[in-house]
């Protein structure tokens, strides 16, 4: 960028991953509030298992945590109760115009929404393509089925918009995932 007197600036295009996927995550969020104070459905972030090895205690009121490790890995990043049923997802965010990426989906998380969906929970992905500013639920059957048939690497958009629930920005909540939610159990 040219600025007068003959100054440049050199713009960074360098990839900041942190906080990557905060903006989903605080639409959930919002939205699962708001679904608790109509007392429509009880769903919570997991926190993520940690084990605290070192701390500071300069006072009562700033201690600070300087060192802590993850105990086990953790599992999907929502759970809670909507109409006397389970409710367990995932909720991820890419920048990809064309896929999503599998190795954002882990081992161990792909082998617990298995779990869920063979106990009849509801278990599905929350999936927002940010360059397109289109967010998706996949439910874990489509998931498991994409996964165990394909030997891709990625889902394709494709897969989302022929087999996938688009969800639709609203006001209130942000993401009304609980419509599609009900759609798949019958309007129970």
């Amino acid at each position: 960028m040219n600025y007068p007197n003959g100054l440049k600036k050199l713009t960074s295009h360098k990839i900041n991953y942190k906080n990557r996927g905060m903006t989903l995550e605080c639409e959930i969020n919002d939205s699962n509030e708001y679904y608790r104070e109509i007392d429509k459905a009880y769903i919570y972030k997991k926190p993520t298992p940690i084990k605290i090895t070192k701390v500071d205690y300069p006072s009562r009121d700033k201690t600070i945590i300087k060192e802590a490790f993850f105990t086990i890995p953790s599992t999907t990043d929502y759970n809670g109760l909507y109409k006397g049923k389970y409710i367990d997802f995932e909720a991820k965010e890419t920048k990809s115009k064309t896929s999503f990426a599998l190795n954002n989906i882990h081992p161990h998380q792909i082998k617990h929404i298995e779990n869920i969906y063979n106990h009849q929970g509801i278990v599905f992905l929350i999936i927002r393509f940010t360059t397109l500013n289109e967010t998706y639920l996949l439910t874990a059957e489509k998931f498991l089925n994409f996964i165990n048939i394909n030997k891709r690497k990625s889902i394709p958009i494709n897969y989302f918009k022929e087999n996938a629930y688009l969800i639709k920005d609203g006001y209130k909540p942000r993401i009304d995932y609980l419509k599609i939610v009900d759609y798949l159990i019958g309007g129970i």
